[in-house]
């Protein structure tokens, strides 16, 4: 048979050690939130690179990479680690550039590039293919000039003493 005093220290026992343990015990309650680090790229913007860019053109592309090696300006990194606040999981994409002087050379990585990539910028096309020149697209005009809304002018003095 189990006395008040052993029952009163089991139960603080028991107390104490949901308490140490209180966040694994109820890990699901907990929020979290999403980890987002270093640069996000979409597809899009890797799919504009080209051969032969010069280094200001990736820069408006991509934007300022992670990292920069640090002997020698022609290594670019661009580095990004996703890590989910829900489930823990972890996304990690690196895209590396390397450079001939100015000039971009090579691109290795977890993105995949554009099938021109090996064209360079100057010899390569617009999307559409349309070598004609088009006029320009215009807005529609309105056909009348009046404005949309009345504007009221203020009143002078004497139209206000008027008015009361």
């Amino acid at each position: 048979m189990i006395n008040k005093k052993q029952a009163v220290t089991l139960l603080g026992v028991v107390a104490l050690s949901f308490s140490l343990s209180a966040c694994s015990v109820f890990d699901w309650l907990v929020y979290k939130p999403d980890v987002p680090q270093g640069n996000y790229m979409e597809p899009q913007q890797v799919e504009k690179l080209r051969i032969d860019m010069t280094k200001e053109q990736v820069d408006y592309i991509l934007g300022r990479p992670v990292l920069r090696d640090s002997f020698a300006d022609d290594t670019w990194y661009y580095v990004y680690h996703f890590k989910s606040g829900r489930d823990a999981s972890i996304t990690h994409k690196e895209l590396i550039l390397h450079f001939n002087g100015d000039h971009l050379a090579s691109v290795d990585g977890d993105y995949a590039l554009s099938p021109e990539f090996n064209v360079p910028l100057e010899q390569s096309s617009l999307p559409g293919g349309a070598a004609q020149p088009q006029e320009p697209l215009l807005p529609e005009t309105r056909p009348e000039a009046k404005p949309l809304v009345e504007e009221q002018k203020p009143l002078s003095q004497q139209q206000k003493i008027d008015q009361e």
